[in-house]
């Protein structure tokens, strides 16, 4: 069952990545076919930048997904975990200006535990393309339900978006929050632990 569902993710995501590539090429077809001067520098341009592009939406290749090794919790930790103010760098896949914020999640472990780093990894991964702020909620949790074996668990992001500080309404004070709750953290009291120790780091 869990190899079926890493095999669909893996699907999914692939999809996702071919769909953007072929926009983009699509997008500057005519400048790799033209060989006026003009227009070959702006193909060397464009050669440099893909590079900064692969950085910038490097999550978009299932290949970079991060290795979440899980160990067996030999200590025997049964409360809450809790890892907050993830750095979050992200683009509005509607008007790709930067997404940027924290990223705040939790779980029970239901006998398997992982390396803290690697909760930043996929919340870094799932970040770096161009996303929607609830798909990216959603996301970083499924991703955790699946290396950790467990339904319990959450994700809260708070994030600024240069789409709405930058342009239009021109407002830089707001930031939007969404939040993902799985399994035990569905309970009032667990949601609410949770919030108190992200508020407590305040």
């Amino acid at each position: 069952m869990r190899s079926r569902c890493h095999n669909k993710l893996a699907r999914a995501l692939w999809f996702e990545y071919c769909n953007f590539a072929q926009f983009v090429y699509g997008l500057l077809g005519q400048v790799f076919t033209s060989n006026n001067t003009p227009t070959r520098q702006l193909k060397s341009d464009f050669l440099i930048h893909s590079f900064e592009a692969q950085e910038i939406f490097r999550g978009l290749n299932p290949a970079n997904q991060p290795v979440c090794r899980t160990f067996d919790n030999v200590y025997r930790y049964s409360e809450m975990l809790v890892e907050r103010n993830i750095t979050l760098n992200s683009t509005c896949e509607h008007h790709f200006l930067p997404v940027v914020g924290r990223a705040h999640v939790a779980y029970f472990s239901s006998g398997r535990v992982i390396g803290l780093s690697k909760l930043n990894r996929v919340v870094d991964h799932f970040g770096r393309r161009p996303q929607v702020q609830e798909r990216l909620t959603r996301q970083i949790c499924e991703a955790l339900q699946l290396e950790l074996n467990t339904e319990d668990v959450a994700v809260i992001i708070d994030a600024k978006h240069m789409c709405v500080s930058c342009r239009g309404i021109g407002d830089e004070a707001s930031s939007t929050l969404t939040a993902d709750y799985r399994g035990a953290f569905r309970k009032p009291e667990t949601r609410q632990e949770f919030l108190q120790h992200i508020r407590s780091g305040e």
